[in-house]
């Protein structure tokens, strides 16, 4: 498939059979999109059309352009590979588009116990075959108010895995709010990654992430995560923000948050059904437009020697993930599941609660065959909506929960997603082209 897009003065051809992507004249861009996408019929001399088509032939002998998309199915192991283990069901925010229903997950506010927390890490080790690698994620709620069942639980699955000749990498998501040097000395030990939540300039975050008394938490978590980051070295973070109808200026919050020294960093659109703050397709062309803008604002940046690492414009077409990555989606009610504080199982955090999701328990070890059979059978090529879409090789499909919840299927894509996701990609691809052309390859 051919996708021929532009960007202000740049025009780009993309293949996605070969993951190409070609920088080229208006005039070639017209006529590819007048050939291959049923555009508009250009009005070009003769000798400028075959012109064109000469390039255009070579790329084709090269394997560049107008190659076959390879259509296989992904193979799915068995085998685990990671949990989410949901330490408590509680947390010290408030925060309104919280779809955990502010820690809660429409359920008793809890926390999980050392016992079950370590009876899911014998579980993974149990259910992950001949993986060497295996990964949990703390999760909550918030995490840092079970801060010392997550240590023991640390140190009990390093044990166990070094019996077996594993190996364990540990994540965590925190709101920052008890973010002290023994969690900040802890972090920088024990975890791979740590996601720290805020949402950018001061009236964006408080407006919505409140603490229980229905004060903004800015003031009370910027300097904590300050402080960890300085403490981070070289190992991994990332700063994590939301955006929703409220602020849908976001490219302020993203360029505030890299003024303030963090240097990995994502803002995502809120998944709600709360009206005031949900997106909606109306705001679809004012989100296009934000995107470009913040696409500006980060090549400005990289060019004064100031860039950062945005998670959305990192879209890699040279030797990125293989196809079966491309083509099996996230792994979520297969290779990954997750377990809340009871030890329930659910495909993963977004359908925690669902008890038509429900897949087991690590105590009883079963696992709902039907239900992974639904995730593990689930791939790009179930999703039809994505056939003719040139951005199915880099999103490939989509978030199975958010599918779910907004179409009612976790094979049907969710459409409000697909628009911002096609946005995004195409910056990042611009985003790939200038910084070559400003390192001179």
């Amino acid at each position: 498939m051919i996708h021929v897009f532009s960007y202000k003065d740049k025009n780009y051809i993309y293949d996605s059979g070969s993951g190409s992507l070609h920088e080229c004249d208006k005039d070639t861009a017209e006529f590819v999109k007048w050939k291959y996408e049923n555009g508009e019929k250009v009005n070009l001399t003769q000798s400028k059309i075959e012109e064109i088509e000469r390039d255009l032939n070579s790329l084709k002998e090269q394997g560049l352009f107008l190659r076959e998309e390879i259509k296989a199915y992904p193979i799915k192991s068995n085998e685990l590979k990671a949990l989410c283990i949901h330490i408590c069901h509680d947390c010290n925010l408030r925060c309104r588009y919280c779809f955990a229903d502010e820690g809660a997950y429409h359920s008793a506010r809890e926390f999980m116990s050392e016992q079950t927390a370590k009876k899911a890490i014998d579980f993974l080790l149990a259910n992950s075959g001949n993986r060497k690698v295996l990964e949990v994620d703390f999760f909550g709620g918030e995490p840092l108010m079970c801060l010392q069942t997550i240590k023991n639980v640390v140190a009990y699955a390093r044990a166990r895995a070094e019996e077996q000749g594993k190996k364990f990498l540990f994540t965590t998501t925190t709101n920052a709010l008890l973010l002290d040097d023994d969690a900040i000395d802890f972090f920088n030990r024990e975890m791979e990654n740590v996601v720290l939540s805020l949402d950018g300039r001061k009236e964006v975050h408080d407006a919505i992430r409140k603490t229980r008394n229905g004060k903004g938490s800015f003031d009370l978590v910027v300097e904590n995560i300050k402080k960890f980051v300085r403490s981070r070295g070289d190992k991994n973070y990332y700063v994590r923000g939301t955006f929703t109808a409220k602020n849908l200026d976001f490219s302020k919050d993203v360029i505030f948050l890299a003024e303030n020294g963090f240097d990995s960093l994502s803002v995502e659109p809120v998944v709600t059904d709360i009206d005031d703050l949900a997106i909606k397709p109306e705001h679809i062309p004012a989100i296009v437009g934000e995107y470009e803008n913040l696409c500006d604002k980060y090549l400005e940046k990289h060019k004064k020697g100031e860039g950062f690492n945005f998670f959305h414009f990192n879209i890699d077409l040279e030797g990125g993930v293989c196809l079966q990555k491309k083509v099996s989606a996230c792994g979520a009610g297969n290779e990954y599941l997750s377990v809340v504080p009871n030890g329930d199982l659910y495909p993963c955090h977004q359908f925690a609660g669902d008890k038509d999701f429900l897949m087991g328990n690590v105590y009883d070890g079963v696992i709902d065959p039907v239900i992974r059979e639904k995730f593990a059978s689930s791939c790009l090529f179930t999703r039809k909506d994505c056939d003719g879409c040139f951005a199915k090789f880099i999103c490939s499909g989509g978030c199975a929960a958010n599918n779910y919840h907004f179409e009612g299927d976790i094979n049907t894509p969710y459409k409000v997603t697909c628009e911002m996701m096609k946005k995004r990609i195409e910056c990042g691809m611009h985003v790939l082209a200038k910084k070559k052309e400003l390192e001179g390859k």
